[in-house]
């Protein structure tokens, strides 16, 4: 029986190119114009109003003005991270006010971009329609603190979680009993009118609870749950936020609350649709293209040691996947923070560089040991890995060679976390720019 798999010869020639292309085909399947004309509705009887948050957001409202009709009335206003609104399409007139504001620790422009959209919502009828644009990020971007809560304490609360190694899952229970717009509030202050999200999954399970703490949808946690991740944690709190979750102050709106009758969410686009978009792509080249999950979770430098088992395995040729192939997984691994600039053991007194894919990158590398005939590539599909300028990293047979050319040592890296340190020396960033979507990590790892 002839295989239908043909190597193309430019995989074995480039096999970089051949990662970054998958990166850019998982990103493609998820931009905001190609996934919201599905899900547009007609307009309503009254008017239609436009409320957003995310790194998506600028591109979405892009989408909605291109899409809607000219003669239907539209207002509204998102807010998106810093240097995350694209260019406006040709064409396309300004309808939607476009605001940016910091990510992943909000600040000031946040708080303002919060206040505003809940006014926003005043004065809505039955008649009008909400269109919510919701995507990762937003749990930053949205920030309007608890009543009695002040911006500088939830601040410290997001730094301390971003370093403490919670899930996404956790660290956005947490922000939702923090929030006055979060945890479905902002569905309620829309009520009656009817509310339309369309979200962008960034979280694996792809629950719209856990969305950018999910403003629009209802909240199943609860105060005490909150608490617990605080405790589990050691996050230092006040005196006044703990009385607050104790007592259940800052509840949020339950299923089955009578807010959300009119209230109904569409995911438009989902990490497992860009692993899949990634593997046809595979495919097409001549390459068996295997999906491990969309829905990975973990330290991301343990998740990379198991990948490159499976890695080292394929390659040598006793399983699971069969050579030639690409091993793609997607999810939300996280880093806890190991060491900082205030580490007096430090000899170097150096605060690390990097974000998830960074850090999966070199626990991929220190597992792989140089194995030959594997690649990878790991990258957020938002362009921005972490708080740096890269979107991820990547591996190669010679990675360990060439860094110990140079003088460089993981182990080290590894203790503080330094992955952008440790591949901009040997030139193996992943430079992406914002690429206005977010469907999270992205990880391809090529056998050959």
């Amino acid at each position: 029986m002839t295989s239908k798999y043909h190597l193309d010869s430019d995989i074995q020639q480039n096999p970089r190119a051949f990662l970054r292309q998958l990166f850019d085909q998982a990103v493609q399947r998820a931009l905001p114009l190609h996934n919201t004309p599905a899900f547009l509705p007609q307009p309503p009887k009254g008017r239609t109003l436009v409320l957003g948050a995310g790194k998506a957001a600028g591109a979405m409202a892009h989408a909605v003005e291109a899409l809607w009709p000219l003669d239907a009335p539209l207002s509204g206003m998102v807010v998106t991270r810093y240097g995350h609104t694209p260019k406006r399409p040709d064409g396309v007139p300004e309808r939607l006010k476009i605001v940016e504001a910091s990510h992943p620790v909000p600040d000031a422009a946040g708080l303002a971009a919060a206040e505003e959209i809940l006014s926003l919502t005043q004065g809505l009828t039955q008649d009008d329609l909400v269109l919510c644009l919701i995507s990762g990020g937003g749990s930053a971007l949205l920030t309007l603190p608890a009543d009695g809560l002040s911006l500088t304490e939830k601040q410290a609360i997001n730094q301390a979680l971003l370093k403490s190694g919670a899930n996404i899952g956790e660290m956005n229970c947490v922000r939702k009993h923090l929030s006055r717009i979060k945890g479905g509030r902002l569905a309620a202050a829309c009520a009656p009118a009817q509310v339309l999200t369309l979200a962008i999954s960034d979280v694996p399970g792809d629950d719209p609870s856990v969305i950018a703490s999910g403003p629009t949808v209802p909240d199943a946690t609860s105060c005490a749950d909150a608490l617990q991740i605080l405790m589990r944690y050691h996050i230092e709190i006040s005196n006044d936020v703990l009385a607050a979750l104790q007592n259940a102050t800052w509840e949020s709106p339950k299923p089955m609350d009578p807010v959300f009758q009119r209230s109904t969410v569409h995911l438009i686009a989902t990490p497992q649709q860009s692993l899949l978009a990634a593997a046809s792509l595979a495919e097409s080249k001549g390459l068996r293209a295997y999906v491990l999950s969309d829905e990975i979770e973990g330290e991301s430098r343990e998740v990379g040691k198991v990948h490159a088992a499976l890695a080292r395995a394929s390659a040598k040729g006793h399983g699971p996947f069969i050579k030639p192939c690409v091993i793609l997984s997607g999810g939300e691994t996280t880093v806890t923070v190991r060491a900082s600039k205030s580490d007096k053991a430090d000899a170097k007194n150096r605060e690390g560089r990097g974000g998830r894919a960074g850090e999966f990158c070199m626990g991929l590398a220190q597992a792989l040991q140089g194995q030959d005939n594997v690649w990878a590539l790991a990258a957020d599909t938002d362009g921005i890995d972490g708080i740096e300028d890269n979107a991820g990293a990547l591996v190669t047979p010679d990675t360990l060679a060439r860094a110990a050319q140079i003088g460089l040592n993981l182990d080290e890296h590894l203790a503080f976390n330094d992955a952008y340190g440790y591949f901009q020396a040997l030139n193996d960033l992943v430079f992406s720019g914002p690429t206005h979507t977010n469907v999270n990590d992205f990880r391809a790892i090529l056998v050959l």
